[in-house]
């Protein structure tokens, strides 16, 4: 697998040290310790290629900009929660979003490296009500009741947006619990352009999508704490986050407000409803300057990448259910064709999330 790597490495740049006697130090070092490791050349251009190769990615024409915090020394997990905040503020920059991958330690012999629990660097509770019903993301509901489980203090009154703690694994197994500053999230409030009243719900949406618990593999060594980021496309706010039923579920709650017929769904109530909820998130978003894209946009750059693949001889799997937009989306060009199926075992990638383990309940 190391060798498979370098192989791609060297075609496709230009390191100093010749392959042959680059092979030489892997195979040597593999002899000795069991494992390798990467130069920052290597894991720079293993990072891009991962993204690179996500097939459920339609942001993937911006792989060769993504920066790279190399913090592969960092194994306790207090240094792990530290600099995850720092992944936060260095991919902020005020709204002005950077895509940002800090990789952590790496999985070795007798030593496992950190991992991250969250899904999310920045999550939103879900509390749950004597009723059934959940106050915050219900898609959190059962990680606020693990975190809660381990001593986390739930927020009294509990709210619609409180950020959850990070929850952190060592080389030891134990977990720990960990707050991200108030001053690292940055949120949008949202507003609608013409709905004086859609500010009066009190909605908000964290500005950076860090995905924290997939595990990244290049050249047969994993990184499981390797978060990473690029920026919100408005239909993940507007028409899953804050529209599915099993999420924020707030359709039916605009449509009240827009006076729509909810008798009966052929009365399309959910649909011009959740057109207007993600016209909310952009128009907040534009106006806060904080980088959001387009369904539509986005689309027309996913083709540019899809080209650009094929003429560097290079197939693009793509999962067709991930790259259609969840609105509209027989009217943007990646609709109305196929893609090569995802490759499972191509590489470098990341790898799919790792749950909750049984020691996680140890602070």
């Amino acid at each position: 697998m190391a060798e498979e790597f370098l192989r791609q490495v060297y075609a496709e740049t230009e390191p100093g040290v010749p392959l042959p006697e680059r092979l030489r130090q892997v195979r040597a070092e593999i002899d000795r310790v069991g494992t390798y490791t990467h130069t920052t050349h290597e894991l720079v251009f293993g990072t891009r290629v991962a993204w690179r190769n996500s097939a459920r990615c339609i942001g993937r024409l911006y792989w060769q900009s993504l920066q790279v915090r190399d913090l592969r020394h960092l194994h306790d997990p207090a240094d792990i929660a530290q600099e995850s905040v720092g992944h936060l503020r260095a991919a902020t920059r005020g709204g002005k979003i950077r895509s940002t991958m800090t990789v952590f330690a790496p999985d070795a012999p007798g030593r496992p490296g950190p991992r991250i629990r969250n899904d999310q660097l920045v999550r939103y509770a879900g509390h749950r009500n004597p009723d059934g019903t959940v106050t915050g993301d219900p898609g959190q509901a059962d990680f606020t009741d693990h975190v809660v489980g381990m001593g986390w203090p739930r927020p009294q009154p509990a709210g619609r947006f409180d950020v959850l703690p990070l929850l952190i694994t060592g080389p030891d197994g134990r977990s720990r619990l960990f707050d991200v500053p108030p001053d690292a999230v940055h949120e949008v409030p949202l507003r609608h352009p013409e709905h004086p009243w859609f500010a009066r719900l009190g909605l908000r949406w964290h500005s950076v999508p860090a995905i924290s618990n997939m595990p990244l593999e290049i050249g047969g060594v994993v990184y499981p704490a390797a978060p990473f980021n690029g920026w919100y496309l408005d239909t993940e706010v507007g028409a899953r986050n804050l529209a599915d039923t099993d999420r924020y579920d707030l359709l039916p709650e605009i449509a009240k407000r827009l006076g729509l017929d909810t008798r009966s769904v052929r009365t399309m109530w959910r649909d011009r409803a959740m057109v207007e909820l993600v016209r909310a998130v952009t128009y907040s978003f534009d106006a806060d300057g904080v980088t959001m894209a387009d369904h539509h946009s986005e689309a027309e750059r996913f083709m540019t990448f899809l080209a650009k693949e094929e003429a560097a001889g290079r197939r693009c799997p793509a999962d067709w259910s991930w790259i259609v937009p969840p609105m509209s989306g027989s009217q943007t060009p990646v609709f109305h064709r196929y893609y090569d199926e995802p490759d499972p075992d191509l590489r470098p990638a990341f790898l799919e999330p790792h749950g909750l383990r049984p020691r996680d309940d140890q602070g």
